[in-house]
């Protein structure tokens, strides 16, 4: 009798049970703010920043001419909507210098006698610089150019008949692209770089935060503050373990990149070994003051995976940065991924040294030392 009472389904008792987990949520308001407000804030976050158009690229023109003819033709480059002139230059060296600072996509180069050969009935040539490092802007830059260039032609050719009555065989103007930085446009040499700082970012901060509060929940933590052990002796060693996994796992998959997949450093190695130092700092300090925030294991996951998701999408590890609203551009510009894909790809494609990435270098050191002031700090008083 006792064994049929077991096995019949007691409303009560599953309401007892529904009542207890409603409390524990109640009892975890951070878990239930992650599972309630994450979604939308996720949805709305990269329901603007998933854009795969690209559109308003950032060049600079050379116009030697500096006739009707040539400000028509950067006219209707404009007209497109695909080109935003920012500069004007008189040298290759100054486009080199711009698209090494990351300032332009795409130079056009207008020949001094670009109007005199479109008067004498001779074909005017004109160069596009593309910067090749981000494959997609690349393609849309080239391919709009010679679109740009195709009905030009056919709008010469057109008028040209109409006034002379007889057939002009010659191409009006040609266009003679060239692709720098990534000649074949290939997407393995843009992503490869990109995901040795993601492979780290993620990693290193997930194996910190996980460590830390691993110690919380098994109660050791409390043991080792009883002891003689001094806060910043406790944080320092508990980290220095993870600087060597990190220093390690960077290795291997720079490793792998160049020698596996044929992605070659064009910059300098010691460079890139610094700088990837300071962002493995920045990122540990990331894993502790996640580390600090959560109670559990699930919350530090839960927060992990609230940071790594936009860190993927707002940082340019695959959509450009600059096709994304002016608001979500200054959130991953708080992102210290954002500035280390600057960086990698910086030292890998373009191998440019630190007179061109000194602002990033900036930026990511104040994030370095910010963060881990502040996870120190919280993590002193959390031990304290």
């Amino acid at each position: 009798m006792q064994q049929m009472n077991l096995k019949r389904f007691s409303f009560s008792r599953f309401m007892a049970i529904v009542k207890k987990e409603m409390l524990q949520i109640r009892r975890d308001p951070p878990s239930l703010v992650i599972a309630i407000m994450m979604p939308l804030f996720m949805l709305l976050l990269f329901g603007y920043a998933v854009n795969t158009d690209v559109d308003h690229i950032s060049t600079a023109v050379w116009d030697q001419d500096k006739s009707q003819q040539s400000r028509q033709l950067i006219q209707e480059l404009v007209n497109t909507t695909y080109y935003d002139i920012n500069w004007n230059v008189n040298s290759y060296k100054e486009l080199q210098d711009l698209m090494d600072q990351g300032k332009i996509r795409a130079g056009l180069v207008i020949p001094p006698d670009y109007s005199h050969s479109l008067d004498q009935k001779q074909t005017a040539k004109v160069q596009m610089l593309i910067d090749g490092s981000e494959p997609n802007a690349a393609r849309t830059a080239l391919s709009n150019a010679q679109l740009v260039i195709q009905y030009k032609d056919l709008v010469i050719q057109q008028s040209f008949l109409e006034k002379q009555g007889g057939l002009r065989i010659n191409q009006p103007i040609e266009l003679l692209p060239r692709v720098l930085y990534n000649p074949n446009m290939e997407s393995l040499i843009f992503n490869i770089p990109a995901l040795i700082g993601l492979i780290m970012q993620n990693v290193i901060a997930i194996l910190t935060a996980f460590s830390l509060v691993r110690e919380k929940e098994r109660g050791t933590m409390e043991q080792l503050v009883v002891t003689p052990i001094r806060p910043l002796e406790l944080i320092i060693g508990k980290l220095l373990p993870y600087v060597g996994i990190g220093i390690f796992s960077f290795s291997i998959v720079l490793a792998t990149g160049v020698y596996w997949f044929g992605v070659p450093v064009k910059g300098s190695v010691l460079l890139l070994i610094g700088l990837s130092l300071l962002f493995l700092t920045t990122t540990l300090a990331i894993g502790m003051l996640i580390s600090t925030i959560s109670k559990t294991q699930l919350q530090a996951m839960q927060i992990s995976f609230a940071f790594i998701l936009p860190s993927v999408l707002l940082s340019g590890f695959i959509f450009p940065r600059e096709t994304m609203p002016v608001v979500i551009q200054w959130i991953g510009g708080v992102i210290p991924l954002t500035y280390f894909l600057e960086i990698l790809r910086g030292i890998f494609l373009k191998g440019i040294g630190l007179e061109y990435l000194w602002k990033e270098t900036l930026i990511l050191s104040i994030f370095a030392i910010f963060i881990c002031t502040v996870a120190i700090l919280k993590f002193r008083k959390k031990i304290e």
